[in-house]
């Protein structure tokens, strides 16, 4: 098949949205001939770079950038973004339009941004059309904003604003309406798209991990001295919830513990003060941000991950803690809900601040007493990644996805 990938943010050897823009356009390659639409300016050069090293003869890429402000947003706000990838998705259509009359296109796939409330004007294309993994649908409970600063209430409220606007969108309803498969990374999301009209949504991950990086995380051996470390990873953002750790692991009282933190942020300061004040900052290490090779080094070094994501679409790490053999605690929100289950980790119910924070400790609790259970739940991580979670594993079920839509043969029982 020939098929038509658009990727506003697709880079090799990233995670996040550029690595489900780069891993989804090479995976599918290896059975179909893919052309990719994106952004010379931050992966260009990085892309071709790969190519030359690692050739993938089906995987054609189409760079262009709007022709007035260019890379301009990347000087300006999260909002000037916003802008310029809407602008750079209409351009986006008249550059497919093209491309279709030469090529000829059996099918298009919008793949980044991930963002439900976000139009794709390529939908409007005469070629079925595949929308997903999106997300965005995703919202910290009411309940938790009052541990919130007020510039955090502020992001959130403008996130609400933002996402009503884009429900609103014309645009937004016929890309909805025009998918003939819509994706979602969460429930939260699913719901949003169901009030945009869509009849059937597919939830699953947005994330994944190569089978080779897989496998070198298996290697990482669970430590067999103490003390038991618990670790979190990631942007130190008030949405990550690293307070509700904080504050889970003072109420867990296990004195001969560690929890350490790796990244930076807004809320470092506020973290710091936080342990602190609760009597731990002797527990309490704070490692920075680290690059992700001694990132995952300290969580091989780790007994389990915790994730109290109050809205993640995606959720990488808890894939990585997984892959590595390590229980997941976390909200049981977002798409770290989707991600983890019963027998790799433990899923918080998020009511309220103050019961999620006595659910966490509890389950840190049961992780630091008990060795064997956290054992047999890193062992189920590692065999739910290895058989669903790897890139070429998506890569294979997705191929068959585009085979059913070419065939028009029922789409359900291609994706389970």
């Amino acid at each position: 098949m020939k098929v038509l990938i658009s990727a506003y943010s697709c880079e090799p050897g990233r995670g996040s949205e550029p690595g489900v823009g780069w891993n989804i356009a090479r995976e599918i390659a290896k059975h179909h001939e893919v052309w990719v639409l994106t952004r010379p300016d931050e992966s260009g050069e990085v892309i071709k770079a790969e190519l030359t090293r690692n050739p993938v003869p089906n995987l054609h890429f189409v760079y262009f950038t709007l022709p007035v402000w260019g890379s301009g947003w990347r000087w300006g706000s999260n909002g000037a973004m916003q802008i310029h990838y809407y602008l750079w998705q209409i351009q986006a259509y008249f550059v497919a339009r093209r491309l279709h009359r030469e090529i000829g296109f059996d099918l298009i796939h919008h793949v980044t941004f991930v963002k439900y409330s976000s139009p794709s004007f390529l939908s409007l294309l005469p070629v079925p059309f595949i929308w997903g993994p999106v997300g965005g649908g995703e919202s910290a409970p009411i309940a938790f904003w009052k541990d919130f600063s007020f510039r955090a209430r502020l992001y959130e409220t403008a996130r609400y604003l933002v996402r009503w606007i884009g429900e609103h969108d014309p645009f937004v309803y016929l890309t909805a309406q025009k998918s003939v498969l819509v994706r979602a990374t969460t429930w939260d999301t699913a719901k949003q798209l169901y009030k945009l009209g869509v009849t059937d949504v597919q939830i699953l991950p947005e994330s994944g991990l190569p089978a080779e990086e897989i496998q070198r995380l298996a290697d990482y051996q669970m430590p067999e001295t103490e003390p038991v470390r618990f670790i979190s990873m990631g942007r130190l953002l008030h949405w990550k919830g690293f307070h509700l750790g904080v504050r889970a692991f003072a109420k867990a009282n296990l004195p001969d513990a560690e929890y350490w933190i790796v990244g930076d942020g807004p809320e470092w300061q506020r973290l710091h003060t936080l342990a602190e004040e609760l009597g731990i900052a002797h527990q309490v290490k704070f490692w920075g941000r680290l690059p992700r090779e001694k990132t995952l080094q300290k969580l091989g070094e780790c007994h389990g991950l915790l994730h109290p994501s109050l809205h993640d679409s995606g959720g990488w790490v808890c894939m990585e803690a997984m892959a590595a053999g390590r229980p997941v605690i976390c909200l049981d929100l977002g798409g770290p809900a989707v991600q983890v289950t019963q027998e790799t980790g433990f899923k918080i119910q998020a009511h309220h601040p103050d019961q999620a924070v006595g659910d966490l400790a509890k389950a840190m609790v049961r992780l630091a007493e008990d060795s064997e259970l956290r054992k047999s739940m890193g062992q189920a991580g590692q065999t739910l990644m290895s058989q669903h979670h790897s890139w070429q594993i998506k890569g294979e079920r997705l191929a068959q996805v585009y085979q059913a839509i070419a065939a028009d043969k029922g789409l359900v029982q291609c994706v389970s």
